[in-house]
């Protein structure tokens, strides 16, 4: 069954409006999916059709491991801005993200591996058509964010560091840590489109 005579059978049959249909080579990837009951999966199979695919890409995961030097940052920052133009967010949502990404890894890289070459930082990156969720994850010995001053008070205003953190936390909508009894920093950052 050709794609048209897919299309024209489901518009026919079940009064379903057409969209792009794929033949999918990894559907584990995507999500089938029509309205009511129907199994659109059982369907295909059943008709003999070669695996078609109304195409909802629910999660697009991307996993990174960078070595410790800082030019690492800008390797996060490409991979992480391919994810949200796939995703087709806003330009200035995309811009928050990319600021909070590369806070997040330069610190991973300066202050948690101290600029070993040696250690790695791995990234994990969840992308759904509502969020995006990710993971930066350091070798350092860690560290209480409790403790990092914050740069709007007065005596750290002029300072010339220290504002990733407050980055993070005002481009993402979730940013938390988590200390590795193994060793190393985890923080997880989310933020809904």
């Amino acid at each position: 069954m050709t794609v048209k005579q897919l299309a024209d059978f489901l518009s026919a049959r079940y009064r379903i409006r057409t969209a792009l249909f794929l033949t999918c080579p990894q559907p584990a990837c995507y999500t089938l999916e029509l309205p009511g009951s129907l199994n659109f999966l059982q369907l295909a199979l059943r008709n003999g059709w070669e695996r078609p695919a109304l195409l909802i890409v629910t999660v697009e995961t991307t996993e990174l491991t960078l070595p410790g030097r800082i030019e690492s940052v800008e390797q996060a920052a490409v991979a992480v801005a391919a994810i949200l133009q796939r995703s087709g967010i806003s330009e200035e949502v995309a811009f928050g993200i990319d600021m909070a990404v590369r806070e997040a890894v330069t610190n991973a890289i300066v202050h948690g591996n101290q600029q070993d070459e040696g250690k790695q930082v791995r990234i994990k990156i969840e992308c759904s058509p509502s969020s995006l969720e990710m993971s930066v994850h350091d070798e350092g010995a860690g560290f209480n964010p409790q403790e990092v001053p914050n740069p709007t008070e007065t005596e750290n205003i002029l300072k010339s560091s220290g504002r990733g953190i407050f980055f993070m936390r005002t481009f993402m909508d979730n940013v938390e840590w988590l200390i590795r009894p193994e060793g190393g920093t985890t923080v997880r950052m989310s933020k809904k489109f």
